[in-house]
């Protein structure tokens, strides 16, 4: 199942990511961690938040099952139908966000000095003008999605991520720094015209599909508390590092942009190992449950062999990935953020932040797996019950004054335990008995640890006190020692019993 997923997404899927990292080196050499780093970082993320909050997955958990019994005619109506309401609701959003733009920049960019207030009214105004676009392409690549053109999906980002790369370096080469917003502006909105065309090239088969007179085509569209639990359970996850992001900017100038680059340290690896395989795990656990007996007859073991082979290599990675980060922060913090204005006082806290931030890794394992079977057996409402508690987390720790990077990092592990906790709660006692594969999971956690007791002895704290001479050499060897820990703990879960063997197998 793993193994044997398409390559070809596989590597569109990585590239796109290794260029939105690419994107934040950029970012991070041209504004390092000063003010405008915060404002550049809210410009530049903000419509693609809000359609992914509104639009992105909550479009596919609604429209893809609807579009499983329609003919493609009665798709074409239905995506048509959504692109109205879609436009309409994001150009009253647009209004909104032009009338008030300084109380928004103040609300999520809290830490910004008066004098770059202006910037921050521009850059709320700039992501306004890109949030139809934004929306629209949340729809379109749920589309593509559907017709499993995963070659127009996953490529669709990577336009936007090289325009925006070039905006970064020509901001940096034009060095000045009032002239910054606007350029980045128009160039945020050529990018998100670009990512549409490139979506409408790759959808103009099924747009120009036949389509019958309006009577013979009854299209309804799900009522509204389908779409409200389809946009909190997709939104949830996405709002709780932008909230957090937003609670560290209090701290001053600099803080969201650290927080920023540190929480990427976590996310990539949470992306391309954790998320990936859950989603790939989810059209073989749900044959199995479309099949299976209940729980604990005599044809429930497919569905067992599915989960437990899912969690233990989502698990495993996320052991892998923690350990890899714990050994090796400061030099991939170096390698990806220490270039043109970041100050290593900067990469400093950083990697403290990004070091926190990995332990998050495992409890979100857990509910990556949690809410793909929670998805499959009709229980979503128990995900979106998690991710509120995890919010709520947050939000406590924000309310009660404890907005420091490493303290916020710490409030979104609790948090996401909490979720986790819930999310397999609500799964039930009867499956988990079946479900987990207890020893399977202590065997890379057992190794985390012993990476996580090493991990002093092995890198010096003062790394950054080092002769410059002997840094890259030092880096260097960091990254093997960090490769070397993340493959530890994968042999070690490999050699101490089947369950890794049987996973990759599956």
């Amino acid at each position: 199942m793993f193994v044997k997923a398409g390559l070809l997404s596989l590597l569109l899927l990585v590239a796109s990511r290794l260029l939105g990292v690419l994107r934040e080196t950029a970012l991070a050499a041209t504004f390092g961690t000063s003010g405008m780093a915060d404002v550049v970082i809210l410009m530049l993320t903000l419509p693609d938040w809000l359609a992914g909050v509104l639009a992105g997955g909550a479009l596919a958990y609604v429209l893809v099952p609807q579009w499983a019994k329609q003919p493609v005619a009665q798709q074409n109506v239905t995506q048509n139908r959504v692109a109205m309401r879609l436009l309409w609701v994001s150009l009253g959003m647009v209004v909104a966000m032009c009338i008030a733009p300084a109380q928004l920049g103040a609300l999520l960019v809290p830490g910004v000095s008066p004098a770059l207030q202006g910037a921050a009214r521009q850059a709320v105004v700039w992501s306004a003008l890109a949030l139809p676009a934004a929306m629209l392409a949340g729809l379109w690549a749920t589309r593509l999605q559907y017709e499993r053109d995963f070659v127009g999906l996953y490529s669709a980002n990577l336009v936007v991520n090289v325009v925006l790369i070039f905006a970064l370096v020509l901001a940096g080469t034009l060095g000045a720094e009032r002239s910054t917003g606007p350029i980045l502006g128009v160039f945020l909105l050529v990018a998100v015209c670009l990512r549409l065309l490139w979506q409408g090239w790759r959808l103009r088969r099924v747009r120009h599909a036949s389509l019958p007179p309006a009577p013979a085509v009854p299209v309804v569209l799900p009522g509204w508390r389908i779409w409200l639990w389809a946009v909190l359970g997709a939104g949830l996850p996405l709002t709780l590092p932008f909230v957090a992001r937003t609670l560290a900017s209090t701290g001053g100038e600099g803080a969201l942009a650290t927080f920023n680059y540190a929480w990427k340290l976590v996310e990539l690896p949470l992306v391309l190992a954790i998320q990936l395989v859950a989603s790939l795990a989810f059209p073989a656990i749900a044959q199995a449950h479309a099949r299976q007996a209940p729980i604990g007859g005599a044809d429930s073991a497919p569905m067992a062999c599915a989960v437990r082979n899912a969690l233990v290599l989502c698990w495993t990675l996320a052991c892998a990935a923690a350990a890899a980060l714990l050994v090796g922060a400061s030099a991939i913090t170096t390698l990806l953020f220490g270039w043109g204005g970041m100050e290593p006082a900067a990469l400093v806290q950083v990697t403290a932040w990004g070091v926190v931030g990995a332990w998050s890794l495992l409890p979100q394992a857990l509910l990556a797996v949690a809410l793909v079977v929670l998805a499959t057996v009709g229980r979503m409402r128990f995900g979106v019950l998690a991710y509120a508690l995890a919010l709520a987390v947050l939000l406590l720790a924000g309310g009660t004054g404890r907005t420091g990077g490493a303290e916020l990092m710490w409030a979104l592990n609790l948090g996401f335990l909490v979720a986790a906790l819930v999310a397999w709660a609500a799964v039930g006692a009867s499956a988990l008995q079946l479900w987990v594969p207890v020893r399977g999971l202590l065997a890379p956690l057992a190794a985390l640890g012993t990476v996580a007791v090493l991990e002093r002895w092995l890198i010096p704290m003062d790394v950054l006190a080092l002769p410059a001479l002997g840094m890259r050499a030092f880096h260097a060897a960091v990254l093997i020692l960090s490769a070397a820990s993340a493959m530890f703990v994968i042999a070690f879960s490999w050699f101490s019993g089947a369950a890794l063997r049987q996973a990759l197998r599956s």
